[in-house]
């Protein structure tokens, strides 16, 4: 038998996993206000924070924009994102956003 702790845990894991999206992220030259980390996505609010993760890295970074517009890929991140992120070299890498 359940107890309600643990339906409410299962509950909170579906929706942080329904939530969770990867695919290949890029990044853009944008720079946030004094070095924010900031990203465009095509569907979630402005201001939400999202933790993007990449080869055990990971940040949080702010959606300000709408984006990316280039099938295949799912986020754009700052430059100061792309950098604390690791993948400044790469131009596109493979991520998930949480």
């Amino acid at each position: 038998m359940k107890t309600a702790a643990t339906s409410a845990a299962i509950l909170l894991f579906a929706s942080c996993a329904a939530n969770a999206e990867s695919g290949l992220a890029s990044y853009y030259r944008g720079i946030g206000r004094n070095g924010e980390m900031t990203c465009a996505h095509r569907h979630r609010a402005f201001g939400t924070m999202l933790t993007v993760s990449y080869r055990g890295r990971s940040i949080r970074c702010r959606v300000n924009d709408r984006g990316p517009f280039i099938r295949g890929r799912i986020i754009d991140v700052s430059t100061t994102a792309a950098r604390a992120l690791g993948i400044l070299q790469h131009g596109v890498a493979h991520v998930v956003i949480q």
